[in-house]
């Protein structure tokens, strides 16, 4: 099930809400831990106990864990259960990618291939594996102590509306809500929510959807058939969509946590507007580059080693982020394609970027993104060479592509909410429409929006086809 669906919209979201409202507070964690296992269970109703069976098995692991009298036992408990939660993820996520490069490397030699497991991938495995490390090691590290109410852990996972596709939430960031949230459950939050729920959803439906058309039409060409124009067209479009999809996700998940009392962390915070690729990481999916910078980057070294060892640590880093998006090459590539810039930015790049003004080091920022995102999006990799290669050719043909006047609207939209926050005026404006402190007019003016972006994102559901949702298969 998808928050950009009908069957979510109009009879999963309205019931649990009314649900979760009538039931008294002592009983709400039980009304959303009953919602999320249905709401999993709608779309994995196998591997709903997959995950169930492993959130009980972290849950004994780690309490043992919590009890052990020395650092030896501790120790061992927590390999144990990095092993199965990481393990899982390797069986299910990667099994057949390594299986296929293994073959790939024997056959010349003569050997019979390995055959292919039929294995099926559990949705949002990769986001709910990370937040059971999360809770793990932050209990080893003694950041928080471990939950000892087995039904508030579950809920600390199964929390739906982050479980399918983030923000990767730490345990340590919600681990007090759990138990008690009335402090954030409050009329202003809760209209909070709404209001951002209700721009997330345009952004997914209104603006994503329409212009991820035009990618998919773009790169479904032949490559015969794209020229400079075609290549950056479907580039621009796939670069617009995969942030209107995931941030408009993001913003789903983080206006119905406010609904329910929780406050989830910010996930995107204006990414376009990225002087440099160290600060497009800083913007673009937060919540994934926290959990690698606290348990994959510190714990190399982090920037506390010699240049070559930091140089190494920041490969490593973004090659292994790559391959979290997905078990292919052109993920990993697309990892060293972004980890290569962040070494180059740190030997002189930053300081090219300082001498030519922001403005510049934006644009080039921008230029850097959109090819990546080509990368990422093909996983053809003399498909996507070839795209790139167009890109920068000025190789201009009479492409067999066709714009129309949707794509053209919805492109500007795009533009125009990318780089809104660009000037502290429009900035300002940004933050208080996220904000939860507003006048009677301003909760007037924004439910009225709210509403109408609802009800128009309906209609375009409703009206197309097409309404993938790019992180899901993550």
């Amino acid at each position: 099930m998808v928050f950009s669906s009908i069957t979510f919209l109009v009879y999963f979201l309205p019931v649990f809400l009314l649900a979760y409202h009538l039931t008294p507070n002592k009983f709400k964690n039980a009304c959303i831990l009953l919602f999320s296992i249905l709401f999993y269970a709608w779309g994995g109703p196998k591997f709903v106990f997959v995950i169930l069976g492993t959130t009980f098995l972290d849950f004994i692991f780690v309490n043992k864990m919590a009890e052990a009298k020395n650092s030896r036992s501790k120790k061992q408990w927590l390999v144990l259960s990095l092993c199965m939660n990481l393990g899982l993820l390797f069986y299910f996520k990667y099994c057949n990618f390594f299986i296929d490069n293994i073959n790939a490397i024997l056959s010349p030699m003569g050997s019979k291939p390995i055959p292919w497991l039929k294995v099926v991938l559990p949705i949002g495995i990769s986001f709910y594996t990370f937040e059971s490390v999360t809770y793990v090691v932050d209990v080893y590290r003694g950041i928080h102590k471990p939950l000892r109410n087995f039904w508030h852990y579950q809920t600390y996972i199964l929390l739906f509306p982050k479980l399918i596709a983030g923000p990767i939430v730490r345990y340590h960031d919600i681990a007090d809500q759990i138990t008690n949230r009335e402090k954030n459950y409050t009329t202003d939050v809760k209209l909070s929510g709404f209001y951002t729920f209700c721009i997330g959803l345009a952004k997914k439906v209104i603006i994503a959807n329409t212009i991820g058309a035009q990618a998919d039409a773009i790169f479904k060409l032949d490559i015969s058939q794209i020229d400079t124009a075609a290549a950056w067209v479907g580039a621009l479009a796939y670069t617009f969509q995969i942030y209107f999809d995931f941030s408009g996700y993001s913003d789903m998940a983080i206006g119905l946590g406010k609904i329910m009392g929780f406050r989830f962390p910010e996930n995107f915070s204006n990414p376009y507007l990225s002087s440099s690729i160290t600060e497009f990481w800083r913007r673009w999916h937060i919540t994934l580059g926290t959990w690698m910078k606290n348990y994959l980057y510190i714990p190399l070294g982090g920037n506390k080693v010699s240049s070559s060892k930091l140089y190494r640590n920041l490969i490593i880093v973004f090659l292994l982020s790559g391959l979290w998006h997905g078990a292919s090459w052109n993920y990993v590539i697309w990892g060293a394609f972004h980890g290569l810039f962040l070494v180059l930015e740190r030997v002189f790049l930053l300081n090219v970027y300082n001498k030519t003004g922001k403005i510049v080091s934006t644009l080039l920022t921008f230029i850097i993104v959109v090819t990546g995102w080509v990368y990422f999006r093909n996983e053809n990799l003399s498909y996507a060479n070839h795209v790139v290669k167009a890109m920068y050719s000025f190789n201009f043909f009479d492409g067999k592509f066709a714009l129309n006047n949707d794509f053209y609207f919805t492109l500007a939209l795009a533009c125009i909410f990318s780089f809104f926050a660009l000037i502290p005026a429009t900035k300002k404006i940004q933050t208080a429409v996220y904000g939860e402190s507003h006048t009677q007019t301003g909760h007037i003016a924004l439910l009225s929006i709210s509403i109408a972006l609802f009800y128009i994102s309906l209609s375009y559901i409703a009206a197309l086809d097409f309404n993938p949702f790019i992180y899901f298969r993550f």
